[in-house]
């Protein structure tokens, strides 16, 4: 990273588009979490134990040529649990990717931190919310995914929860060796504005 600038975005911009990862019901009483210069900053104290964050690209693996890409934009909403153990690791790799740290060593220090017990493996409980119409995930949706919610398990082969077996199982799963998880991803019905995704609509 040359500068941190180029992630940066307007505070109440950067807030909204936080928000609009999880169903108001959850976003409306969430901490949220913005980017400044130095790292991850609270700009909105939470009350009901969630926390809303726009991820950035170095939450990618670090062979995936968008590691450093600035349009990436990952609205998420965590749950208590997922707060407290899913969470560090990525403000960790937030902390290395503005010290300037290589993709291959922000990877090492994860696997190193994880071994030794200074970041923690997602508990149970461990849910996020990511039905934002706003985000832009990679190059080729060109935009968001689709709306879905993820639970954070421990590791586990896709195939023992149906992933993968057939274009009929409503769920995805991979699993994150580098965290030590896996992680089980189910669409839902509506972008968190309500409106119907595509799945709904019958796209794809």
């Amino acid at each position: 990273m040359a500068s941190i600038d180029p992630y940066l975005m307007d505070r109440d911009t950067e807030i909204a588009m936080a928000r609009s990862a999880g169903p108001n019901s959850v976003s409306s009483g969430a901490k949220v979490l913005v980017l400044g210069p130095h790292g991850y900053e609270t700009a909105v104290e939470g009350k009901n134990g969630f926390v809303c964050v726009v991820g950035r690209s170095w939450d990618l693996p670090k062979d995936n040529p968008a590691f450093w890409d600035p349009k990436i934009h990952g609205p998420i909403c965590l749950s208590a649990p997922g707060a407290r153990s899913f969470l560090p690791i990525y403000l960790k790799k937030t902390e290395l990717a503005i010290a300037g740290r290589s993709n291959a060593q922000i990877e090492e220090s994860i696997i190193d931190g994880i071994a030794k017990g200074e970041l923690p493996t997602p508990e149970p409980g461990s849910v996020s919310y990511m039905m934002s119409k706003q985000g832009y995930l990679n190059a080729f949706v060109k935009g968001p995914w689709l709306p879905h919610v993820m639970v954070f398990v421990p590791e586990i082969d896709p195939k023992a929860l149906g992933s993968d077996l057939g274009d009929d199982v409503p769920l995805g799963a991979h699993e994150e060796k580098i965290g030590r998880y896996t992680t089980i991803e189910v669409p839902v019905s509506n972008w968190s504005d309500g409106s119907p995704s595509p799945l709904k609509g019958g796209g794809h």
